[in-house]
């Protein structure tokens, strides 16, 4: 079983950037990446919809074989990661806003959330944000719009930084001195972000804590592959597979499917 790959979903390409992290801390790793960028975003739907996606995601994979499930969309984490662990008898890695870490660093006492309105109407991210930032002030922002340009190849688009300055002006007049990225296709904003935010403002986005604790759950689980060999990954996705090749890699096998 220690062969088999790991299994990787989002509501599109943006958890391909959970892939990234991954591939780069376990190489020797074959994975198997499902974009249901049909269906995307997953923001604006409702739990039991966003459920029962999760549910058609996760079958696919296992029958392809996969050992392992990371949830790369986070707002199927915070609306299904608790029924597909109480229903499947495979180890599955959810994502959520690293709210604790921008929290904790903190010097201005104010941190910005940018994230799908999925992700911050949901009882795990409120949970969150009371156990770590009660004292903080939070600057909510639903990325309304971000996720349909980033799936529609409009990444670096004029309309995308105007989206951008309108998101940010309140973050930054609250004088946040952290960004949380709380969307796995966030990340690919990184280098306009960067252009935007006040030098002093840090970005923090999950990936290599998720990647980290895959690892931990893969050795734990006794199925870590120790093979020296690179590792095999191959992508699948509903929507355009130019996307994901233009975020990447344009060798990266990318396969349409219809799911």
């Amino acid at each position: 079983m220690s062969k088999q790959p790991i299994g990787i979903f989002d509501s599109g390409v943006g958890g391909t950037s959970i892939w990234k992290a991954i591939n780069t801390l376990l190489p020797n790793e074959s994975t198997i990446y499902l974009a249901d960028s049909a269906n995307a975003p997953y923001g604006p739907k409702g739990k039991e919809n966003i459920i029962d996606l999760s549910i058609k995601n996760t079958d696919l994979l296992i029958n392809k074989g996969c050992k392992i499930i990371v949830v790369a969309c986070n707002t199927a984490t915070t609306n299904a990661i608790d029924y597909l662990r109480n229903n499947y008898n495979i180890p599955f890695i959810g994502i959520e806003p690293a709210i604790k870490p921008a929290a904790l660093q903190t010097k201005t006492y104010a941190v910005g959330i940018l994230a799908t309105k999925g992700t911050l109407s949901s009882a795990l991210f409120s949970k969150t944000s009371n156990l770590f930032a009660s004292n903080i002030t939070i600057v909510e922002q639903v990325g309304d719009g971000i996720v349909e340009l980033i799936e529609s190849g409009q990444l670096y688009s004029p309309e995308m930084k105007s989206l951008l300055n309108i998101y940010l002006e309140p973050m930054i007049n609250e004088n946040i001195d952290f960004l949380v990225l709380g969307c796995t296709h966030y990340p690919f904003l990184i280098p306009i972000l960067l252009e935007l935010l006040p030098n002093h403002v840090k970005i923090i986005d999950s990936g290599e804590a998720v990647a980290r604790q895959t690892k931990v759950i893969l050795e734990s689980h006794e199925i870590f592959n120790t093979s020296s060999l690179k590792g095999k990954s191959e992508f699948y996705t509903n929507g355009n597979p130019e996307i994901i090749k233009s975020l990447l890699n344009n060798s990266l096998n990318v396969k349409y499917l219809d799911f």
